[in-house]
């Protein structure tokens, strides 16, 4: 089914600013070392329940480490979770992850967020496990918002159904890029946010129940 210019309620946001809970991850992620090149910054595979990353569940979500992976599960419809490190502040960045729906329908939504300096403002590279892909900004506290576009487009290059995606979404001055599985789907141009952290996202449209799970996070400074 065709995306169109959906206003995706970002009520798991509310709620915890209404009520002091927050999907928001905390402490120290494992940090790179030598692995990967001078430029890697940040990397966690999640074999570490302790490396940082909340886990938090409500009736509607959950956000939690998963056998070596990180579970983002949405229970609730048009709804979305998401998660961060809080490791630090960063303007320009390059982040990659591993991708897979463990359950839910494929009319779902899930990727990678940047520049998020709080749970009102950030920017989300996001796909669909039916072949969706679109770039959302959150500003103020407002609902999500496409960039530069009424409706998700589409891409041959995302696996669609249960199959494992590398999405990759750069975000470099006003110019925001994501890739999957190797293939660049798009560009916008956008200045609203400016830096902030990294994190993970997932979310709902009419059927509840999307269930993610990540790894091989990297954060690279471009």
């Amino acid at each position: 089914m065709r995306k169109g210019y959906l206003v995706l309620l970002t009520a798991l946001a509310l709620a915890a600013l209404a009520c002091g809970f927050s999907f928001g991850g905390g402490g120290d992620p494992t940090e790179a070392g030598g692995n990967g090149g001078a430029n890697v910054i940040l990397q966690d595979d999640f074999s570490d329940t302790g490396s940082g990353w909340d886990r938090a569940t409500s009736d509607e979500a959950q956000t939690d480490y998963q056998n070596g992976q990180y579970r983002i599960l949405v229970n609730a419809e048009a709804y979305s979770a998401w998660a961060n490190p809080n490791l630090s502040s960063y303007s320009d960045t390059r982040v990659e992850v591993d991708a897979t729906k463990a359950g839910g329908d494929d009319d779902n939504e899930f990727g990678v967020i940047c520049r998020h300096s709080d749970v009102e403002n950030y920017y989300v590279g996001m796909i669909s496990s039916d072949g969706f892909y679109g770039f959302f900004s959150r500003v103020g506290g407002g609902d999500l918002q496409l960039i530069a576009a009424e409706s998700m487009d589409t891409s041959s290059a995302i696996n669609q159904g249960s199959a494992t995606n590398h999405i990759r979404f750069d975000c470099v001055g006003s110019t925001l890029t994501l890739y999957v599985n190797d293939t660049m789907l798009g560009s916008v141009t956008d200045s609203t946010h400016t830096s902030g952290d990294v994190g993970l996202y997932a979310g709902t449209y009419d059927i509840g129940g999307t269930d993610i799970l990540f790894d091989k996070f990297v954060v690279y400074q471009p």
